[in-house]
């Protein structure tokens, strides 16, 4: 019988993988996903791009992080105060053909919402796609824009 040495630090990283484990499958609403969503992707992952809401005196500005999307897959939505983002990257059937070793990427279906809390101007909404960034400019609606009031004399 050989001799371990214990190492309190290889447990943590074992009882961390195992947690990693347990949540991966979760999407961020903290739900499992369903059998369909799970074989969108080649590992089986839900995936959920990175966005930046950024907000100004004049505007809210969204940056979503899509990188190898065609922009005939992605769909906006604005609905009230309510922008829903929609999309799908697709696993390539030519990358398929090759022997992976490791696929880190996703893929797949996804869906973000984000409540605005402000109206905004619906006929003035714009959005672009240029490497791999989907930006849209949501402007504000004139009645929620600061006024300067003027104070008279007496």
């Amino acid at each position: 019988m050989a001799i371990v040495r214990f190492d309190p630090f290889r447990e943590l990283d074992r009882l961390q993988n195992e947690v990693n484990r347990l949540f991966e499958g979760y999407n961020n609403t903290g739900e499992r996903p369903s059998a369909m969503t799970q074989a969108n992707g080649p590992a089986g992952r839900v995936w959920s791009p990175a966005v930046d809401v950024a907000e100004t005196q004049n505007e809210i500005v969204l940056r979503a992080e899509l990188p190898g999307m065609k922009q005939e897959d992605i769909d906006i939505e604005l609905t009230g105060d309510t922008l829903t983002l929609r999309g799908e990257r697709k696993f390539e059937n030519e990358e398929r053909k090759e022997n992976f070793v490791r696929v880190e990427r996703s893929y797949g279906r996804f869906q973000r919402s984000f409540t605005l809390g402000v109206p905004v101007q619906f006929d003035a909404v714009t959005a672009s796609y240029r490497d791999g960034v989907l930006e849209v400019h949501l402007p504000k609606s004139e009645d929620t824009k600061p006024r300067k009031v003027q104070v008279s004399a007496g």
